[in-house]
C-alpha cells in the first residue's frame, strides 16, 4: 500500500510540477502578449494623436485662411462702395451746376459733337426750365448750315444733362451716362488716390 501511496504522491507531485510549469509558461505568454499589445496600443495612440494634431493644424489654417479671405472681400466691398458713392456724388455735383454753367455745358457739348442735320434735344423736367428756343437759336447760329438743334416735346427721367436724337439714334449726354462712361477708366485712379 505504501507503494500505491508513493506512486500516488509521485503522480500528484509530477502533476503539481507540470501545473507550475504550465502556469509559469502561461504567465510568460500572457506578459508577452500584454507587452506586445501595449506597444501596439502606444504606437496606435501616437499615430492617432499625430493625425489629430495634423488635422487640427490643417483645420486651423483653413479657418484662418477663410477668415482672411472674408475680411479681404469685405474690405474690397467697402472700397467699391466708397468708389460708387464718389461717382454718385459727382453726378449730384453736376446736377447742381448753376444755370449759366449748365447752359455752357450744353452749348460746348453740342458744338463739340460731330452732328449733322436736324437734332432733337431731349431734356428732363428741370432742364426744360433752363434750355429754351432762344438759347438753342444761339447754338444753331454757331453750328451754321451743317446742323440744327430743336427742342423736343419729349421729356425723359434722368438726373441731368441732355440727349440728342435724330432718326432714332441718340447721343447720350446725360450726367449719368457721362460719369458711367468714365467710371471704368477712372475707378483705378480713384482707388489709388483714396486707398494708398
Amino acid at each position: 500500500m505504501s507503494n500505491i501511496n508513493n506512486l500516488t504522491s509521485k503522480i500528484i507531485k509530477d502533476a503539481e510540477d507540470k501545473k507550475e510549469v504550465i502556469i509559469q509558461t502561461a504567465e510568460k505568454e500572457k506578459n508577452r502578449i500584454l507587452s506586445k499589445k501595449q506597444v501596439e496600443a502606444s504606437t496606435a495612440e501616437k499615430i492617432i494623436i499625430e493625425k489629430a494634431e495634423r488635422e487640427a493644424v490643417s483645420r486651423k489654417e483653413r479657418i484662418i485662411s477663410g477668415a482672411k479671405l472674408q475680411a479681404r472681400n469685405e474690405k474690397l466691398e467697402a472700397k467699391q462702395e466708397v468708389i460708387r458713392e464718389i461717382f454718385e456724388s459727382s453726378i449730384e455735383t453736376l446736377c447742381n451746376l448753376s444755370k449759366d454753367d449748365f447752359k455752357e455745358f450744353v452749348k460746348e457739348s453740342i458744338l463739340n459733337s460731330d452732328i449733322v442735320g436736324e437734332q432733337n434735344i431731349i431734356l428732363n423736367d428741370s432742364s426744360k426750365k433752363i434750355i429754351n428756343k432762344t438759347f438753342l437759336a444761339v447754338i444753331n447760329k454757331e453750328l451754321g448750315a451743317k446742323a440744327s438743334v430743336i427742342l423736343s416735346e419729349e421729356t425723359r427721367n434722368f438726373k441731368g444733362g441732355f440727349i440728342l436724337e435724330k432718326d432714332g439714334i441718340e447721343i447720350n449726354n446725360t450726367f449719368e451716362a457721362l460719369v458711367n462712361s468714365l467710371k471704368d477708366d477712372l475707378s483705378i485712379d480713384v482707388a489709388i488716390m483714396l486707398f494708398n
